[in-house]
C-alpha cells in the first residue's frame, strides 16, 4: 500500500483529483485509515487510474467515464460511444475553423480600413415563417416609398379582415441586388399566425427557415447602401455566397422621424462551394 500523496505523484495528478475520484466511485482507495482517514492506494490502481485519464483526455465526462468503467460495457457499446464523441469533436473542430475564419478576415478589414467597421456582421438562423405579402414592381429607386407604404396598407388590410395575428416586425423582400435601382420588384411582407388562401394581389406562403448574414442599421437611409456593402464584404471574405432575395426587417420604423429607426439587413448565405 501507499499514501495517497505518493500515489497522486505516480498518477501525475494532485490529492484533490483523487479525492474526488473516490467520492464518484471512480477510483476508491483500497483502505481508509479509521483514526486518521488517511487513504491508502496499491500500484496496481494505476492502470484505473491512467484509464480515467486517457477518457478524460478524449473528452469524456466524469460522468460518462463513470460509465464505462462501472457498467461493464460491451465492445460495441464503447466504440458507439467512441464514434459519437469523434462526431461531436470533428463537429467542434468545424466550427473552431470556421470562428478562425472570421477572426482572420476581421483582422484584414481593419488592416485595410485602418479602422472598426461601422457594421458588425453576425450569422443566424432566422426561423420558418408564414408570412401575407403583396409585391410590387417599382420604377425608380426613389418612388420605394410611394410603393412600399400602400403596399404594407393593404396587407395590414387584408390581416384585419381575416382575423390573423402579427408574428413579428414587417419586413421588405428584395429579388435583386442591391445596386439595382430600377425596376425592383419587392415585397411588402408581415409574419402571422393564420393561414389562408390569399387573393388575386395578396400572397399567404410560408417563408422557409433561413442562414442568413446580417447587419443592423440605426437611422435614416441617407447612407444605407453602406450596410449593404459591409454585409456583402463580409460573406466574400468569409467564403459564403448569397443564395436569395435579401430582407430589409423594420425593427422599428418612424415616418416622422427616419433618425428614429431601426432596420436590419439579411442576407441568405452558404458556404461558397
Amino acid at each position: 500500500m501507499i499514501r495517497i500523496g505518493d500515489f497522486a505523484r505516480l498518477g501525475q495528478v494532485s490529492v484533490v483529483t483523487l479525492r474526488h475520484y473516490d467520492e464518484l466511485g471512480l477510483l476508491k482507495p483500497i483502505k481508509i485509515d479509521r483514526d486518521s482517514g488517511y487513504r491508502y492506494y496499491s500500484v496496481a490502481q494505476l492502470p484505473r487510474l491512467n484509464r480515467i485519464l486517457a477518457l478524460k483526455d478524449l473528452g469524456f465526462s466524469l460522468e460518462q467515464i463513470e460509465h464505462v468503467l462501472n457498467d461493464r460495457l460491451t465492445l460495441d457499446q464503447l466504440r458507439g460511444m467512441l464514434m459519437l464523441k469523434h462526431a461531436e469533436t470533428k463537429q467542434m473542430v468545424t466550427e473552431e475553423q470556421a470562428r478562425l475564419a472570421r477572426i482572420s478576415a476581421r483582422i484584414r478589414q481593419i488592416e485595410l480600413e485602418d479602422k472598426m467597421s461601422t457594421y458588425d456582421v453576425v450569422l443566424k438562423t432566422v426561423p420558418a415563417m408564414t408570412v401575407v405579402s403583396r409585391r410590387v414592381t417599382i420604377p425608380t429607386n426613389d418612388q420605394v416609398p410611394s410603393y412600399l407604404n400602400p403596399a404594407f396598407m393593404e396587407v395590414a388590410t387584408y390581416i384585419k379582415d381575416a382575423k390573423c395575428t402579427i408574428t413579428g416586425p414587417h419586413f421588405a423582400i428584395w429579388h435583386q441586388a442591391a445596386e439595382v435601382i430600377t425596376n425592383e420588384v419587392a415585397e411588402a411582407a408581415v409574419p402571422v399566425n393564420c393561414a389562408s388562401a390569399g387573393t388575386d394581389r395578396i400572397q399567404v406562403y410560408e417563408l422557409p427557415e433561413t442562414r442568413v448574414a446580417s447587419a443592423v442599421h440605426h437611422g435614416d437611409f441617407e447612407d444605407f447602401t453602406q450596410l449593404h456593402t459591409a454585409i456583402l464584404q463580409w460573406i466574400e471574405a468569409n467564403s459564403y455566397q448569397v443564395v436569395g432575395a435579401y430582407r430589409e426587417v423594420y425593427i422599428k420604423h418612424n415616418p416622422d422621424d427616419l433618425s428614429d429607426t431601426t432596420t436590419e439587413v439579411q442576407y441568405p448565405v452558404q458556404p461558397a462551394s
